[in-house]
């Protein structure tokens, strides 16, 4: 769930372009040979940016894509516009992919296809991407009762109305509608690579927590942060515990890959998948530690009883949620406790009735 920061030093955080906004099937030019476009997304969170790189590789002028959108008519059309009036006449020789949510990779096998183009994305999104795109992977995401996934997991958490388990359990399409596919090879990217596109060099710089293994892109020549999910400028990054790896810590991995961009100068150009770029990366990395510390200190103290995930979506979400938003909701509220559960703050006990309490130590 992509929660809406309350920090008191937004000032410090600056939109060098205003208000100004792509239109749909057209681009803004940011720096030399980097263009911002907007998709729509059917969510809360309604839109995604995604970026062209003015690129020659294999010796051939053309462009790179960073990131795809998901895979419906909408977005197709929007590509095609992009495709008949934004690219100079020249081909898209490469796609890469900043992390495996559907948003960023659904339309990438389309993309790879049309273009005879590669696929450049983390060995770990790929693989993930993969899995959930096909049907066993699908399954687990919905989980038939007694299956193990994501309804078994939050039931294991609280999450109790029969409403709410019946909708998850029947979400087993939900990342395939999405993302149908994934390119049967791909090019791995690695943390500290430095990526030659347009002539300039860009370093990956892989964060956790959000994802198994995301990708920002930095170019110190233009100054520009390609920063994907992991760093956003008004709303907080979702960090949530899945099925498949319940005793997971991303809270604690999102926290400390935020440091990893502390390194970069001051007046880095964050390029951001939702928002607007902005400026102010260090103050809106303190923004967001702040609000995760507030957050941490709000779901100890709701837990000087024992208390179950369920108990603390409200702590965390003070308004009210639909299934697909409770779904984030719920992975946050467990993100939240297995930190403390972690660091020793807390302690859990599977009660009797197959649900698991955190009590303060």
């Amino acid at each position: 769930m992509n929660t809406k920061n309350q920090a008191n030093t937004n000032d410090a955080i600056h939109y060098p372009l205003g208000d100004a906004l792509p239109e749909q099937g057209s681009t803004i030019e940011l720096a030399p040979g980097v263009y911002w476009l907007r998709m729509l997304l059917p969510f809360a969170l309604d839109h995604i940016n995604l970026w062209l790189l003015r690129d020659r590789f294999d010796g051939i002028e053309g462009w790179t894509i960073v990131d795809c959108g998901i895979a419906n008519d909408e977005t197709r059309a929007s590509w095609e516009q992009i495709f008949a009036t934004q690219l100079q006449g020249l081909p898209v020789l490469r796609v890469l992919v900043t992390h495996m949510h559907p948003d960023h990779v659904g339309l990438s096998q389309w993309l790879c296809k049309l273009w005879n183009a590669p696929m450049w994305i983390s060995m770990t999104d790929y693989l993930t991407a993969q899995w959930l795109s096909h049907k066993e992977g699908g399954a687990a995401v919905g989980a038939l009762a007694g299956g193990g996934g994501s309804a078994d997991h939050f039931q294991k958490h609280g999450l109790s109305a029969p409403e709410d388990l019946e909708k998850i359990r029947g979400r087993s399409n939900y990342y395939s509608n999405m993302v149908p596919g994934i390119p049967g090879q791909f090019r791995r990217i690695m943390d500290g690579e430095m990526i030659a596109i347009g002539g300039r060099a860009w370093q990956v710089i892989m964060g956790y927590g959000h994802a198994p293994e995301h990708a920002s892109l930095f170019c110190k020549e233009l100054g520009v942060l390609i920063s994907g999910d992991m760093l956003l400028p008004r709303i907080s990054t979702n960090v949530s515990v899945y099925h498949s790896e319940p005793d997971a810590d991303p809270l604690g991995l999102y926290l400390d890959s935020l440091d990893k961009y502390l390194p970069l100068p001051d007046d880095t150009l964050v390029l951001p998948s939702h928002g607007k770029p902005f400026t102010g990366m260090k103050p809106r990395i303190g923004q967001l530690k702040t609000h995760h510390d507030e957050r941490l200190a709000e779901t100890l103290g709701a837990c000087e009883k024992p208390a179950h995930a369920r108990e603390i979506v409200p702590v965390l979400f003070k308004r009210e949620l639909d299934i697909h938003q409770m779904t984030f909701a719920m992975g946050e509220a467990i993100a939240h406790l297995n930190y403390l559960l972690r660091r020793g703050k807390l302690s859990r006990q599977l009660c009797e009735d197959g649900v698991f309490r955190f009590c303060v130590v």
